[in-house]
């Protein structure tokens, strides 16, 4: 070191040794007097977290340096503030370093049988009234535990902390890790334990829900404080259609949040309106899932809950230009979210981009590994990427965590029945159907993998009419149906099922393949307005594309005669084989492009 930094060094020790020398005890009224940790304390209180980093990392260097320049009691503090601030910077790893350091400097402080006062400060009483509290410290350290997705040490460090001390926010962290380890019991007791110190805690109730605890059982720890608070009538209402909801009722959810949702205190609820969103898409009913959605993005033009499953059915509509200005706006509001990344890989999914698919459905896991869209996105990319193994542990996870919705069991039905496994495709289809009951979901879910065996295409046939006699307007069952009608060349009743389910409702594959029928009886004219409606509707369809391209070649033979005469007057043609060497290489440089950014 230059002899001008030693001098600036030696001189800075001086001032801080002055700082924290030895002084003749103040009189009674200098208790007052604030001393630096006191400053470090007021600091981290006021938020500048990167000012208590600083100057707190200096203090505790200095510490260590000299062991009696802070008293145990101060060093605890200090230790803590630091850890705090490293919290807030992200560094978890760190912290929890920091956080067990304080731990087992507070363990030293509650052997002595007295704290021993700072030098030079008489104020230590004061100070040890404040110490920043070993309960909240565990705490911090479960959170950068469950930050560093250590689980398992988040529980052990919360499961640490005696019963009687534990806080509302200490039992529902608890309760939704024990959740996630697949701990029901433990889970249980722990969410009830929040809803006993605070018996309006809403997210408790619905964990409690989805554990399967009872409607009632839930309704009866909130009965005291709906009798006691003026405008809550609608709680126990709203906890009724919340059982529904994790019973896999989804009429009877619709019907029950409806009735919340009219009333005019709760009127234009944007979570009332996501959750009847999420139960139309659940029922199966797209086009009133849809409507929700918007209605709620009005109301709120930074929601980001649900808008992968909203960005989803706009994609599977064609809409792609929608969902990509979805997913842009949803980055803008934060890309700390499952959803933008969610919404972005539908966009590539239906795009027929599939690597970037799987890569933006991985990424949004790493944000939330409960996110189910996010799981169902990334096997459907690895299925159709032909990974169907990898796909299949997806599907299952997705149910796990969601065993209510159909289109999860769908996604692993369909991995079964690209791998052939045909049975158990159907075990799956008759556990679907006897867990949710008979619905026409299921009904049709179960006839789509009988469809596949020769022997239960008649079984596949009753399923569907039970289907359609339940809801004529069911997509997936009319598609189903018309299959099996194209399969006995029974055309004109296929006609009639789609006219029928077009009535009301207007959609891409129901018209591609009313196009496909009238083609099969010879009535090209409607089937070329049929085309073009699906192609409006989707422009992507390719199969919409295929059948119009096919009638206007079958319909103007002698166009297409002379066209090629004057093919071969101009030439051999190679003109043609220079063109598709074109859209080759684009794909090529499509590809390119995606891995270069990886």
């Amino acid at each position: 070191m230059d002899p001008g930094g030693a001098a600036i060094l030696e001189s800075s020790q001086r001032n801080l040794c002055w700082l924290f020398a030895p002084r003749p005890p103040l009189p009674a009224v200098s208790l007052g007097r604030m001393n630096v940790i006191d400053h470090v304390r007021d600091m981290a209180a006021a938020g500048l977290h990167s000012n208590v980093r600083l100057l707190s990392s200096l203090l505790l260097t200095m510490s260590n340096n000299n062991p009696e320049l802070f008293s145990p009691s101060q060093k605890y503090q200090l230790l803590v503030y630091h850890a705090d601030s490293l919290f807030h910077d992200k560094e978890y790893r760190n912290a929890v370093s920091k956080y067990s350091m304080a731990l087992q400097q507070k363990k030293a402080l509650s052997k002595t049988s007295k704290v021993r006062p700072s030098t030079g400060n008489s104020a230590s009483t004061p100070q040890s009234q404040c110490l920043p509290s070993e309960i909240e410290v565990k705490y911090k350290m479960a959170e950068c535990y469950t930050m560093l997705k250590q689980d398992k040490d988040a529980i052990a460090i919360l499961d640490g902390i005696p019963s009687r001390q534990r806080t509302p926010k200490i039992n529902m962290m608890l309760a939704n890790l024990y959740k996630k380890a697949g701990q029901e019991r433990p889970s249980v007791t722990s969410y009830k334990e929040v809803l006993r110190q605070c018996p309006l805690a809403l997210d408790a109730i619905l964990g409690l829900l989805s554990l399967s605890v009872k409607g009632a059982e839930v309704a009866s720890m909130t009965m005291n404080v709906i009798q006691t608070v003026p405008n809550l009538d609608w709680l126990s209402v709203w906890i009724k259609a919340y059982a529904f909801v994790h019973t896999g009722d989804n009429s009877r959810a619709i019907n029950t949040i409806c009735s919340l949702e009219k009333k005019s205190l709760l009127r234009d609820n944007v979570d009332l309106l996501g959750s009847l969103a999420d139960l139309y898409f659940r029922a199966g009913d797209n086009k009133n899932s849809v409507l929700k959605f918007e209605q709620a993005q009005m109301l709120d033009p930074y929601l980001i809950k649900g808008m992968d499953v909203y960005g989803y059915l706009l994609a599977r509509e064609g809409r792609l230009e929608d969902v990509e200005n979805l997913g842009c706006r949803l980055f803008n509001i934060s890309d700390q979210h499952a959803e933008p990344w969610v919404v972005s890989g539908c966009h590539s999914f239906y795009s027929k981009r599939y690597s970037r698919a799987l890569y933006l459905g991985a990424k949004a896991i790493q944000l939330n590994s409960n996110s189910v869209q996010a799981l169902l996105l990334k096997g459907a990319a690895l299925r159709n990427m032909g990974r169907v193994q990898e796909a299949i542990i997806h599907f299952r996870e997705a149910i796990r965590l969601a065993p209510c919705r159909l289109d999860c069991y769908e996604g692993l039905i369909e991995c079964y029945l690209a791998s052939n496994s045909i049975r158990e495709a159907m075990v799956m289809a008759n556990n679907v159907y006897k867990t949710l009951g008979a619905n026409a979901q299921t009904l049709t879910l179960l006839a789509t993998v009988c469809l596949e065996d020769p022997v239960t295409q008649e079984k596949a046939k009753t399923l569907l009419d039970k289907a359609l006699t339940q809801r004529p307007d069911y997509i997936k069952a009319v598609v189903k149906k018309a299959e099996l009608l194209s399969r006995e060349q029974k055309y004109e009743d296929g006609i009639a099922l789609l006219r029928n389910a077009l009535a009301n409702q207007s959609d891409c594959v129901l018209h591609r393949i009313l196009g496909d029928f009238l083609v099969a009886v010879n009535e090209y004219q409607e089937a070329m307005d049929q085309y073009s409606i699906a192609l409006s509707l989707d422009p992507n369809d390719q199969k919409s594309l295929e059948g119009m391209q096919k009638m206007e070649k079958e319909e103007s033979p002698t166009d297409a005669t002379q066209e090629e005469d004057v093919d071969d007057m101009e030439g051999s043609g190679e003109e043609g084989d220079l063109e598709g060497s074109d859209s080759e290489a684009a794909q090529w440089a499509d590809q390119e492009q995606w891995f270069g950014m990886q």
